[in-house]
């Protein structure tokens, strides 16, 4: 199946210097968001502390809640509705310490202030602060160690341009991804982290089918020059490009209307990941191994 013909014949490298530059000003735009906010959202698994999803029989009143926790001196907290009115979900700063239970305390003082049936706990999770650096720093590990396995593998499998194109669009969609969760103040934690190396995949695919079909023109076209090379490459693969991406679009788009709270942030990454990666495919990989091309190599006289 084919949406856009193979013969088409749009000039992507006559655009990459402007994709670049529109690339470079998300990514700066998304650094200064973190850098503003001091650091990411990090939900509990990073951070640490306490999470209480309570379900209550009626809409509950966040203000009432509030006042009820100021009364056991749990420190800052945020509350807020869970999907709906009835859900709250509670997140501490604090984690429980010896035998005093951070839940029991928040369960006990809200029973006084709505009574005993008013609601059921649902959920409870708790971490500790160096719990929550382990993980921080193992969430990080994990993506710099896939990157470099994927820069190796690429070099062995093609060359190192290729590598080096494919990684800098994959570190483009990651930073897209964290940028824009820092800019819409979304918690980030290991789903997200789950979400980010899915992307990698996901981009890396389309990448590698873009880069495989470069090398074969190489081969079959040698009086093209490099530029017209990328550019009936990228054609050629545009309709399998757009098609994988929008299945893959559609499934996340179901998962983030109709997937629940729990899945929502984890779906959303997905839907930034795989707009990102499309475009990085097209604008960003191949230019990065054009460029690589004229500064590595002059131009022959």
């Amino acid at each position: 199946m084919e949406i856009i013909k193979s013969d088409i014949n749009i000039n992507f490298v006559k655009y990459m210097w402007i994709c670049i530059a529109i690339s470079l000003a998300i990514i700066l735009t998304g650094i200064g968001s973190i850098v503003m906010h001091k650091g990411l959202n990090y939900g509990i698994d990073f951070a640490g502390g306490t999470m209480v999803q309570l379900k209550f029989k009626a809409p509950a009143d966040i203000q009432k809640i509030r006042e009820g926790l100021k009364k056991i001196n749990l420190g800052d907290s945020v509350i807020q509705e869970y999907g709906s009115p009835d859900e709250i979900m509670i997140r501490l700063q604090k984690s429980s310490e010896g035998k005093a239970s951070i839940a029991d305390l928040v369960t006990e003082e809200l029973q006084k202030s709505f009574g005993k049936d008013a609601f059921s706990v649902d959920r409870v999770e708790e971490v500790g602060p160096q719990v929550g650096r382990d993980l921080k720093i193992k969430a990080l590990k994990a993506l710099v160690f896939s990157m470099v396995a994927l820069l190796i593998y690429i070099s062995f499998r093609f060359e190192f341009r290729f590598a080096l194109g494919a990684i800098l669009a994959l570190i483009h969609d990651v930073l897209i991804t964290i940028g824009v969760f820092s800019l819409l103040n979304k918690e980030f934690n290991l789903p997200i982290i789950a979400a980010l190396l899915t992307i990698v995949g996901f981009s890396l695919n389309d990448t590698i089918v873009v880069c495989d079909r470069i090398r074969e023109r190489m081969k079959m076209k040698k009086k093209e020059t490099f530029e017209e090379t990328i550019n009936q490459s990228i054609n050629q693969t545009l309709s399998r490009t757009i098609l994988t991406s929008m299945t893959v679009f559609i499934v996340v788009a179901i998962l983030f209307f109709f997937g629940g709270e729990v899945i929502h942030d984890f779906a959303f990454a997905m839907i930034v990941g795989v707009m990102a990666g499309t475009y990085s495919t097209i604008f960003i990989a191949s230019p990065v191994v054009l460029l690589f091309q004229r500064f590595a190599k002059p131009a022959k006289t």
